[in-house]
């Protein structure tokens, strides 16, 4: 498909972190971009702010009459759309162009030196950080991000079109549209068990997808996975490995040991280990695309971070409070340890919304003992996204199993008055639901309550 031929976008799903990012590249090339989603949303506000109509119920008459225009129009769709959409069936039985978002990128970063980011865990934050480094060392690039940057305020940074930076998502198997040119795998644990039935056929998609590398082009791992490549670590014998660890006034001092030398005096201020890791991957793959050592050491200490991942939402010597996307046990583990890391002596509370009754079924016993860790918890219900209920899979099924005495199920409603009832010093927000709308509203209560 030639994308020179379209003068017309229509986003089914356009208030989606990856569609949003894909409608405003679309909308900066000067196409005629709208689109449909389900719910207003923050995201939806700021597209609305670049000139991109959008609608919210599922009624055919909606759509703008150009997108009418069959020829010369494309429409893009997020497979967490119901096969009974009225606007995607139109769509489809009027024989539009119609493709996933996986399909679109792939047709995007073709033509262009591609790097991806994929692993069930970290690929948002190593892909901001890859993009902001490139991004400061002048190269002319375009990364698509599933998250919002700090640094951007925008889930696309856009300085040319010579290289891509992308994520490569392992849900319904999209990164297998992508071909790149570097990629890197930070994780492979077992997730999206409703789409791949078992972990080993989790672990067979990544290998598909390390096959997809381009002739001539490289694959990064984090050392210990079990596919060949150029390794990745912390205080371990990687090819890139930090070195020297020390945390100064919340931010990591490192070096960087490299193929070709060390990297030293880094400064990196996002905290937890996991996100040290990101770094170090991020700064191999900019430094074996050719960026000096001496660009990225600039580029990496004014890296501010990605929105909900360990966003701190307030922070003074009396309370903080933190906001994260993790949905994932493993991803759990690692905000506890890196609260912990910063403030070991103060008592933390956590506020989790589990994401998917499928994933929550799956890793019940995990979800358990990482939110045990915690010394107060704060459980919402199950934040369904795509999926219908199933029948015993409640986060009250959730509470009965996590080991630990100050556990409560509260409603949104409660939320506030339950949070102002803790003594803690240190206060999480944690999932990739509906809580991050909930964070403006507890930040505000706190800062009048402090």
């Amino acid at each position: 498909m030639n994308l020179n031929t379209i003068h017309n976008v229509f986003f089914i799903g356009i208030g989606g972190i990856g569609m949003s990012a894909l409608a405003r590249y679309f909308k900066s090339i000067g196409k005629h971009v709208s689109g449909y989603d389900k719910t207003p949303s923050e995201i939806t506000d700021s597209l609305g702010a670049l000139g991109i109509s959008i609608h919210f119920e599922d009624n055919v008459t909606l759509i703008e009459a150009p997108f009418k225009h069959i020829e010369n129009t494309l429409v893009i769709y997020t497979p967490a759309i119901p096969k009974n959409h009225e606007g995607l069936n139109y769509f489809v039985s009027k024989g539009y162009h119609v493709m996933k978002r996986s399909q679109i990128l792939g047709l995007i970063t073709e033509q262009t030196f591609c790097l991806a980011v994929a692993g069930t865990h970290g690929k948002t934050t190593t892909t901001s950080i890859l993009g902001h480094l490139l991004y400061q060392s002048d190269v002319k690039l375009t990364a698509f991000l599933g998250g919002i940057s700090e640094n951007y305020n925008s889930n696309l940074i856009l300085n040319g079109d010579e290289v891509s930076v992308v994520e490569a998502d392992e849900f319904d198997r999209s990164f297998l549209t992508l071909s790149p040119n570097f990629a890197c795998i930070t994780s492979m644990d077992a997730d999206h068990l409703d789409i791949y039935g078992d972990a080993s056929e989790l672990e067979k998609s990544f290998e598909d997808f390390s096959k997809k590398i381009k002739p001539n082009g490289k694959l990064f791992v984090r050392n210990g996975l079990p596919i060949d490549g150029i390794t990745y670590g912390i205080e371990d014998n990687s090819d890139y490995t930090a070195q020297h660890i020390k945390i100064e006034k919340g931010t990591y001092v490192f070096d960087i040991k490299t193929p070709k030398g060390i990297i030293k005096d880094l400064r990196f201020s996002l905290p937890g280990r996991h996100n040290l890791s990101n770094a170090v991957i991020a700064m191999a793959m900019a430094a074996e695309y050719g960026v000096s050592h001496q660009q990225l050491a600039k580029a990496l200490a004014s890296y501010k971070g990605v929105k909900r991942r360990f966003t701190y939402q307030i922070k003074t010597d009396n309370l903080v409070f933190i906001d994260d996307y993790a949905h994932h046990p493993e991803e759990i583990n690692a905000v506890h340890s890196a609260v912990r890391e910063m403030y070991p002596d103060k008592k933390v509370l956590a506020v989790f919304q589990p994401h998917l009754y499928s994933r929550t079924r799956d890793f019940i016993d995990d979800f358990a003992q990482s939110l045990s860790q915690f010394d107060e918890l704060l459980l919402l219900d199950i934040y369904p996204a795509r999926e219908l209920p199933i029948a015993g899979v409640t986060s009250n099924w959730l509470l009965g199993k996590i080991d630990n005495t100050n556990k409560k199920l509260v409603s949104k409603k409660h939320l506030i008055s339950e949070i102002h009832k803790s003594a803690a010093e240190v206060i999480l927000t944690i999932g990739a639901g509906d809580i991050g709308e909930e964070v403006k509203r507890i930040k505000k209560e706190l800062s009048i309550a402090s």
